[in-house]
C-alpha cells in the first residue's frame, strides 16, 4: 500500500503533525526491495520506520517513509535454549507475552518496551537490569543494492549502552528484517532495580517479574495513545569515577551505577528532577510529571516546542550538576535522519 503526501501523525509515537511525500506499508522482502529501488530512481531519502516510538521529526520528510510489518515466529528448542528468530515487524511487547505464555522465560525485564522487533537492536533496548545483548543470537540485515540477508552474529553487531552497528554503519541502504533470540533454559531472574528489589529471588517467577515490571512502567510512563512522548527522551549519563564520586559527595542520595569499564551510570531522569523541571512547559511540549525521563506532546505540541523543550532540560541540567544529557530519540530532519547535538547546541 502507497500513498502520497502522507500524515505521519499515526506513525510517530508523539503525534506530531508532520508529512512524507510517500508513505508505504512493506510486508514483503520483495515490496521492500521495490521501494528501496524505486526511492533510488527518484534520488530521493527513504526513511524505515517501525512504529515510531523513537524518534522525533523536525519537519516534515521529503521522501519515502516505509513502515516495516515484515512478520513471523519461529521457536526451536534445543537441549540448552530455546532459539527464536523474530520478524522485524512483530510488536515487542507482544513478542515478551507470547514467549511467557508458551513458558520461555528470559524476555520479563524487557515488558511494554515500545516499539517493534527490527528497532530492538539499533537502540539494543534495555530495562531493568536486562539488555537485548544478553538474549540476542544473531540479527538478519537486508542489504538493499545486492538483495542478499546477511546474519550478523551478535558480536558483530557493535552493541553497546544504546548503541550498536546498525545506528551509524548499515544506517542507509540496509534494513533489519529479523532477529534471533537465544533464550537459555538456565533462567535465573534479575532482580537489582526498582520494586524488582522486593522480590523474593529464591520463589520468584518470570510472570511476577512481568507484572512487576508493567506495573512500573504503567505507573511513570504516559501511553502514547493518549497522551504523545517517545519513551525515555535522554540516555542516562555515563561520567568517570572521578566524577562521579565527586558528585554523590555533594548529593549523597545520588542514584549511580558503576560499569565494568570504571565509568558511573547517573539517573538522566533523577537530575532532571532535582532541576525541578517536572511539568515545566513550552508550547505544547512539557516535561511529565511523573517521570522527568519523558516529555510529552501535552496540548498540540509542534516540533519547535519539543526542540526548545529538550534544549532548555539539557542546558539546565549542565548548569547545575556539569552533566550534559544525550537524547536516546532519533532526530529527523527532511532527508534523513540529524545529529541530535547539533540540533540542541
Amino acid at each position: 500500500m502507497s500513498t502520497e503526501h502522507a500524515s505521519l501523525k499515526t506513525h510517530n509515537t508523539f503525534a506530531l503533525p508532520v508529512n512524507a511525500a510517500h508513505l508505504v506499508i512493506a510486508d514483503t522482502i520483495e515490496l521492500m526491495i521495490k521501494v528501496w529501488q524505486k526511492t533510488q530512481k527518484r534520488q530521493e531519502p527513504l526513511l524505515v520506520l517501525g512504529e515510531g516510538s523513537n524518534v522525533l521529526f523536525l519537519e516534515d520528510f521529503a521522501g519515502t517513509v516505509m513502515i516495516n510489518q515484515f512478520k513471523g515466529i519461529d521457536i526451536r528448542e534445543e537441549k540448552d535454549a530455546w532459539y527464536l528468530h523474530v520478524g522485524a515487524g512483530e510488536n515487542w511487547h507482544g513478542l515478551v507475552c507470547s514467549t511467557l505464555d508458551k513458558g520461555i522465560p528470559g524476555l520479563e525485564n524487557l515488558a511494554l518496551i515500545p516499539g517493534l522487533v527490527g528497532s530492538a537492536p539499533i537502540q539494543n533496548i534495555g530495562a531493568y537490569g536486562i539488555e537485548l545483548k544478553s538474549v540476542c543470537d544473531y540479527v538478519d540485515l537486508l542489504d538493499f543494492n545486492t538483495g542478499a540477508i546477511d546474519r550478523i552474529p551478535t558480536s558483530e553487531c557493535g552493541f553497546g549502552y544504546r548503541e550498536s552497528i546498525f545506528k551509524h554503519h548499515f544506517q542507509t541502504g540496509h534494513i533489519i528484517v529479523g532477529v534471533g533470540l537465544r533464550l537459555s533454559k538456565q533462567w535465573s531472574p534479575m532482580l537489582n532495580y526498582g520494586d524488582l528489589t522486593k522480590l523474593d529471588p529464591e520463589t520468584v517467577t518470570p510472570r511476577q517479574i512481568f507484572d512487576s515490571v508493567c506495573a512500573m512502567r504503567r505507573s511513570k510512563l504516559p501511553d502514547p495513545a493518549v497522551t504523545g512522548n517517545a519513551g525515555s527522551f535522554f540516555k542516562n549519563p555515563l561520567v568517570s569515577e572521578e566524577k562521579g564520586a565527586e558528585l554523590v559527595a555533594l548529593y549523597p542520595g545520588m542514584p549511580h551505577y558503576p560499569q565494568r569499564d570504571g565509568q558511573v551510570k547517573l539517573a538522566a531522569g533523577w537530575l532532571i528532577d532535582q532541576c525541578e523541571l517536572k511539568g515545566y512547559q513550552i508550547g505544547g511540549a512539557a516535561v511529565h510529571r511523573q517521570q522527568a525521563l519523558v516529555l510529552v506532546n501535552l496540548n498540540d505540541a509542534s516540533s519547535q516546542d519539543v526542540v526548545a523543550l529538550a534544549r532548555h532540560v539539557r542546558n539546565t541540567v549542565a548548569k547545575k550538576f556539569d552533566v550534559w544529557l544525550e537524547p536516546e530519540v532519533r532526530f529527523i530532519g527532511a532527508t534523513g535522519e540529524r545529529n541530535a547535538l547539533e540540533v540542541l547546541a
